[in-house]
């Protein structure tokens, strides 16, 4: 284990520890340890609200990096991630169709928002390998705008359609991303299924190297590699929905986390990768902290993690990129 990555488990440690201590009640920006252990309702507040609620941001930070890694690796392209791939329009889609038209419940809307992720994904594959001017790179990029767009304009209409009075404003909240509403149950459901599928692409991780070579390459050297990359890109999907249904819509995590984590430890994805579960927990879970403390109301979330990540992703185009072959710096 390198240092960098020791580092980053120290200081995400460190802000594990931190968060528990950080709020608006009783106090603002920060509660005491006596007051905890003191306090009858503060202690609550600790063990109902914020616990949950900090397992789930780092938990959610987690699966958004490490998605965005395997997309980016699996797909040879840097600029992709869940976001760009229609994987979170079809999840937004989903989801605000299981609010709207399915009656709301737990099933249906993790349900749906699983159904048409792995259809958006579907969808901009698809279509890129219609597209005959371009590059891959190119190809994929436009067609995974054009299908999140048409889930986003379906998102709308469902807007449209929904109660002014009762489902629009859950849904318009919920569409801006954030973790208010986060309780034990929720948390334990996600942790159900992203805990196993992040276990497997952290078993693969190693696989990403050869996953990201030319296809000549990968038909050389990986028995299954069509196989293999199916499992992993359906992995992705399916923790990435299992989140967006609780948390709404987060951008920028999946696209710049992989980028730093590639900066410090190198393309080797073997490194890279757990650095980048590492950091990406770090970044949502710091975000989080600052959306519910800075300011009486609670930032939405989305929107602290699409200006910071926009902030990061300019200072990353000033610095030579590296390539996504593993071992391989340019």
């Amino acid at each position: 284990m390198g240092l960098n990555m020791k580092i980053s488990i120290l200081i995400s440690l460190g802000l594990l520890v931190t968060s528990l201590f950080l709020g608006r009640y009783p106090s603002p920006y920060f509660t005491s340890l006596s007051n905890i252990v003191h306090n009858d309702l503060v202690f609550r507040v600790v063990t109902d609200i914020r616990i949950p609620r900090i397992i789930m941001a780092f938990t959610t930070g987690m699966v958004l990096a490490a998605s965005g890694t395997v997309f980016q690796m699996v797909f040879r392209n840097p600029l992709v991630d869940a976001g760009f791939l229609g994987v979170s329009g079809g999840a937004a889609f989903g989801a605000s169709l299981g609010i709207v038209m399915l009656g709301g419940t737990q099933i249906a809307v993790q349900g749906s928002a699983a159904l048409f992720a792995c259809l958006g994904l579907g969808f901009s594959w698809m279509v890129a390998t219609k597209i005959r001017f371009g590059d891959w790179v190119l190809r994929l990029i436009l067609s995974g705008i054009a299908v999140s767009a048409i889930f986003a304009s379906g998102t709308g209409l469902l807007k449209y359609l929904a109660d002014p009075l009762k489902e629009l404003p859950d849904l318009t909240f919920w569409l801006l991303g954030g973790l208010w509403a986060i309780t034990w149950t929720d948390t334990l459901q996600v942790a159900v299924v992203c805990l196993p599928c992040l276990f497997i692409i952290w078993l693969f991780r190693w696989r990403l190297n050869l996953l990201s070579m030319q296809e000549e390459t990968i038909f050389s050297l990986v028995a299954n590699g069509p196989r293999e990359r199916i499992l992993l890109l359906l992995t992705a999907v399916l923790a990435t929905a299992s989140v967006i249904c609780k948390t709404g819509q987060i951008g920028w995590v999946g696209l710049i986390i992989p980028h730093i984590s590639r900066r410090l430890m190198g393309s080797d994805s073997q490194k890279a990768l757990p650095c980048s579960l590492m950091l990406g927990g770090f970044f949502l879970l710091l975000c989080d902290d600052v959306s519910r403390t800075l300011l009486s109301g609670e930032i939405p979330l989305g929107i602290l993690t699409s200006f910071l990540g926009a902030g990061l992703f300019l200072l990353l185009l000033m610095n030579p990129p590296i390539t996504l072959k593993a071992g391989i710096k340019r």
